[in-house]
């Protein structure tokens, strides 16, 4: 503790001996500037220097310059003042440059004092020298520096707006650079404003490639100002278009029918192609490219291939061009083989299938219709595209040729034997075969026994016990059933079948089972707003009225529920049988009716018997009474009457 006070104590005595060894060197430092001072003063005094008498005048010097009255200072000032420029901030003037250097241009306008601009805005000047002119933007006169503010690149953009402007209003051309290529389009300067020119505005055909017009200087027109975000569109192809019209308007007054022209193919579309003639296009339709059936233009035609083409029809209004190819050859009808005649066999390629048939071409453009009918000895149509699909190379016969007209109808069923001659010995009536079902219509099935011979089963002829409502519901579709044949009409090819006929008719049968008011066992099949459809044994079904469905709790019978019926209705030849359930408790409880009134008549009857037979024996015991009290009676009257007359 007590070194550490000595420690202080040591300290704070040094910091005193460094307070006052400053304060010895301040004063000594004041006594020395203060000698100087003295000195210098001394050696003005020493000095013989003339003291000015009056007023002294600073501006003049001493040859006397610059000694002018106030009239000769104001003349003087006004002449200085006319070697400037009116300057004012916003307009654009004309600067001189004065020097460069590595970052600035200095600029003379005319003013009090140059200014700067910086050397980045003079990029597109490589060649900038010492005394070029330039227009330049003030942007200020005067910036917190003094320093007078121009701005060639703001110069540039108004001076670009004002010409764009103008070029709009007036309709006029306009040059740009296309600098860059973007979304849709490209990007074009015009002196220092960036325009956009769309795809479709560069030429008047569609453009595959747009870099190619990177980089080129083009002429364009403006087609559209937005002022408030500051965008411009140009478009090249309207000039395009400009010089065009005129040349269409040369062209079509040359034209004429049948007229042979050169053109470059232009567009392909699906339905044809669009020719360039020199300035105006044409129209060649996929029909009139090729004689033979092609599927796209692209088959034969590519992308600015040059190609004779002739003068179909024109509109000198519209300016539409009907163009054709295939016309420049001869139709190959001509030069079909003389010995082509109606039962010859052609081979050819199925060009096309549509519903009703399909073209078979033999040579480009010579085609045949084979319809569907004469694909198969079938009755039974079916789609052609069961029998035949585009690309595939057969042989068919000719059935009918009309050279003048160009149509030919062809066959391919006529290569196979008529399956329907002689077919009465194949196919006598009562024979049995079995048969594939082909198609089912509301009447009736048809089958095919073999190709080309064709069958229909009659509804009625499916079935002898079940009530069939359509077809499908006892077959399907490429099921095979056995048939037997009931009727043969060999001329008009119509077979009539059956299949319930290779059984006996079970329904004589029934005739003896399902009388009259016999009760059989049931289940209820389906339920309708009619009635309920019934099985009954034998695979036999009846028909119940919703009314004769009623059980005798009062509730209606439900689908596959069992029960009791009572048949009232037999019908042999409709195949038709009519029961009902309620007929059977209705029935118990008419009879227990009849009993009970028939126990109750004979009740009442023997009673009567029994009251007779006591009247009988009362009217014998009583009878001398009687006459007594008869007696009696009419005495009593007489003496009632003799009171009364008193």
């Amino acid at each position: 503790m007590a070194k550490k006070q000595e420690a202080e104590k040591e300290l704070k005595a040094k910091q005193a001996e460094i307070q006052d060894a400053d304060l010895k060197s301040v004063k000594e430092k004041e006594n020395i500037e203060s000698e100087a001072d003295s000195k210098f003063i001394d050696e003005i005094k020493s000095n013989t220097w003339i003291t000015p008498e009056g007023d002294f005048d600073w501006d003049q010097d001493e040859k006397g310059f610059g000694n002018y009255s106030a009239d000769e200072r104001a003349k003087l000032e006004e002449q200085y003042a006319g070697t400037f420029n009116s300057v004012n901030k916003g307009e654009i003037v004309e600067g001189t440059v004065v020097s460069i250097n590595n970052k600035d241009v200095v600029l003379n306008i005319g003013f009090k004092s140059d200014g700067l601009v910086s050397l980045s805005e003079f990029r597109d000047l490589s060649d900038l020298k010492v005394g070029d002119k330039v227009d330049v933007f003030v942007e200020s006169r005067e910036d917190e520096n003094g320093q007078l503010v121009l701005s060639r690149k703001r110069a540039k953009t108004q001076k670009s707006w004002e010409a764009i402007n103008e070029a709009l209003e007036n309709d006029t051309i306009i040059n740009g650079y296309v600098k860059s290529r973007t979304k849709g389009g490209l990007i074009v300067d015009i002196k220092g404003v960036e325009a956009f020119l769309p795809g479709s505005q560069i030429d008047i055909k569609p453009i595959r490639d747009y870099d190619i017009y990177v980089g080129k200087t083009m002429e364009f027109k403006v087609v559209k100002i937005n002022h408030e975000f500051k965008n411009v569109v140009v478009s090249h192809k309207v000039l395009i278009e400009d010089d065009l019209e005129n040349q269409k308007s040369e062209i079509v007054a040359k034209l004429e029918k049948g007229q042979v022209l050169e053109g470059t193919v232009k567009n392909i579309t699906d339905f044809g192609v669009f020719i360039d003639l020199g300035g105006v296009d044409g129209l060649l339709h996929i029909t009139d490219i090729s004689w033979g059936r092609i599927e796209h233009p692209k088959e034969v035609l590519s992308l600015d291939e040059k190609i004779n083409v002739v003068v179909l029809d024109f509109d000198d209004e519209k300016k539409r061009i009907a163009l054709g190819l295939k016309q420049l050859t001869p139709h190959p009808w001509e030069s079909l083989d003389s010995a082509l005649t109606v039962g010859s066999k052609v081979k050819g390629k199925i060009v096309t299938v549509a519903d009703y048939g399909a073209f078979l071409e033999i040579t480009p453009g010579v085609e045949g219709l084979i319809h569907v009918s004469e694909m198969s000895w079938s009755q039974n149509l079916r789609s052609p595209q069961e029998f035949l699909k585009v690309g595939d190379e057969i042989e068919a016969e000719v059935l009918t040729l009309d050279r003048e007209e160009r149509k030919m109808s062809l066959g391919i069923k006529q290569l196979t034997p008529d399956p329907w001659k002689n077919i009465a010995e194949r196919y006598p009536i009562g024979s049995k075969h079995k048969a594939v079902v082909k198609n089912m219509t509301n009447f009736g099935v048809f089958v095919e026994i073999e190709e080309g011979v064709d069958g229909l089963i009659h509804i009625s002829d499916l079935s002898w016990s079940k009530k069939i409502n359509h077809p499908n519901e006892f077959t399907k579709v490429g099921e095979e059933l056995d048939v037997v044949v009931l009727e043969l009409d060999e001329e008009n090819r119509k077979l009539s079948l059956g299949h319930k006929q290779l059984e006996e008719n079970p329904w004589d049968t029934f005739e003896t089972i399902f009388t009259v008011d016999s009760i059989h066992e049931g289940t209820v099949l389906k339920v309708t707003d009619k009635g309920d459809i019934v099985a009954l044994p034998y695979g036999v079904e009846g028909f119940c009225p919703s009314k004769h469905s009623i059980k005798e709790d009062g509730k209606a019978l439900k689908a596959e529920e069992s029960a009791q019926f009572k048949i009232i209705e037999f019908n042999k030849e409709a195949k038709r049988i009519v029961i009902s359930h309620s007929r059977i408790w209705e029935d118990e409880r008419a009879e227990a009716r009849i009993e009970e009134f028939n126990n109750r008549k004979k009740e009442a009857k023997a009673a009567s018997n029994a009251v007779k037979k006591v009247k009988d024996s009362v009217e014998k015991s009583t009878l001398g009474d009687l006459d007594v009290l008869a007696q009696l009676k009419e005495q009593m009257e007489d003496e009632e009457g003799s009171k009364k007359s008193k």
